[in-house]
């Protein structure tokens, strides 16, 4: 029987069949062939090419099982990345979308049998947070991208410093209405006091400008003339030395100036004047012998990455020899590649930076909404007392 005409029913029905998806277990992953039925996949596997491609991959299995492996993991990922991103999802959901590409590589040409299997395999090897429920295995994609990392931690510092500005914002207004009702505004009522006069027939002179008059002295009264002599004469060197001098404010007003200071603008004239105090005592290294750090740098490998080590001596300021905790490898690092450790409330440590520095204290307790710390300072003249210190500036004591 001849083959069908291209255009024939036959024909086009073949090419609609052969255009969706089929049955996974009709496919040759070696020749990439997908058969309709039973009997075309036994054809096939009859058949001389494909006979060829057995006698090709007996010679080296593992190459090839381990080609097809790597395929279906690498794309496996990708969909999961770029379909899901970093949200929990159900193993099978990602699978399906997986397999509705025609050309993808099969499960059974690869290393797991089953999808549990590589579900598990994908927690293992730190690729997928993987967790069972009774719905099934769900996923979730860890990204390790530095460029996701980086956009993380600009965000997290963002989103503290806008934190720290309303806290700021709120300890102001608070101190404010506490001046208002404690009676303490620094402004201060004027005392009005009543015109009185010595005698009947003293006349009062009023300086009100450089061209106004001064009543002259009485006759009745010399006393009176001569202080109102002098008063002419103050007045005219005033109205001579205004000349040279313009718009300089005197003395009282000056204190008036003060006096109109409301409570806000002093209390952030003492802000100002504590963070420049702090400043001024604020380095910027802070290591010390005999303090606890954590390694922060993936440079020395996974070996030493977020594993805790004792500082045992400061190189040049800004770098330390350090004994790890675990495998007692010492190791000479920078400042930028360690970080500091906040031990469990109660445990001594040790202030690194600040006004209290080289201080030791006790942790009484963590704010991790201002990301801050209250300790006990345990040390120094001022022992006992209990201060706020930023999660950077103190580390856990050896």
């Amino acid at each position: 029987m001849g083959k069908a005409d291209f255009l024939s029913p036959k024909a086009i029905a073949n090419r609609i069949k052969s255009k969706g998806l089929q049955k996974l277990r009709w496919y040759c992953q070696m020749c990439q062939k997908q058969c309709r039925d039973e009997n075309g996949f036994k054809c096939h596997c009859m058949s001389e090419s494909h006979q060829r491609q057995l006698l090709l991959a007996s010679e080296d299995p593992n190459k090839f099982m381990d080609y097809f492996s790597d395929e279906f993991r690498s794309d496996f990922l990708e969909l999961l990345r770029r379909r899901f991103g970093t949200k929990r999802v159900h193993n099978n959901i990602v699978y399906n979308e997986y397999i509705s590409d025609r050309e993808h590589v099969h499960m059974n040409s690869t290393q797991w049998e089953t999808l549990t299997d590589f579900t598990k395999w994908l927690g293992r090897e730190g690729f997928c947070k993987v967790d069972e429920t009774p719905k099934g295995w769900y996923v979730q994609y860890i990204d390790r991208d530095p460029e996701t990392i980086r956009r993380q931690e600009e965000q997290a510092r963002k989103k503290k410093q806008e934190l720290d500005d309303e806290e700021r914002s709120a300890k102001f207004i608070e101190e404010q209405v506490r001046r208002g009702r404690d009676g303490k505004e620094t402004d201060e009522t004027p005392v009005y006091t009543e015109l009185k006069r010595e005698s009947e027939e003293e006349k009062v002179a009023f300086n009100l400008s450089a061209s106004s008059c001064v009543a002259g002295p009485s006759k009745s009264s010399p006393a009176l003339g001569a202080r109102a002599l002098k008063a002419a004469e103050a007045s005219s060197s005033s109205s001579s030395s205004s000349t040279k001098r313009k718009d300089t404010p005197s003395g009282s007003d000056s204190r008036s100036e003060k006096k109109k200071k409301s409570a806000l603008e002093e209390i952030i004239e003492m802000e100002e004047k504590k963070k420049k105090k702090q400043d001024a005592v604020r380095t910027d290294y802070w290591l010390q012998p005999n303090i606890v750090v954590k390694v922060v740098t993936k440079r020395l490998g996974e070996k030493y990455y977020k594993k805790k080590a004792l500082v045992t001596e400061v190189k040049d300021t800004y770098g330390a020899v350090v004994k790890m905790v675990d495998s007692g490898d010492k190791l000479k690092l920078d400042q930028t590649h360690v970080e500091t450790v906040i031990p469990a409330p109660g445990k001594r440590v040790l202030i690194l930076n600040g006004p209290y520095r080289d201080t030791e204290a006790v942790l009484e307790g963590i704010d991790v909404k201002n990301f801050t710390a209250t300790l006990t300072l345990d040390s120094g003249q001022q022992k006992g007392k209990r201060v706020d210190i930023a999660y950077e500036d103190f580390s856990k004591l050896a």
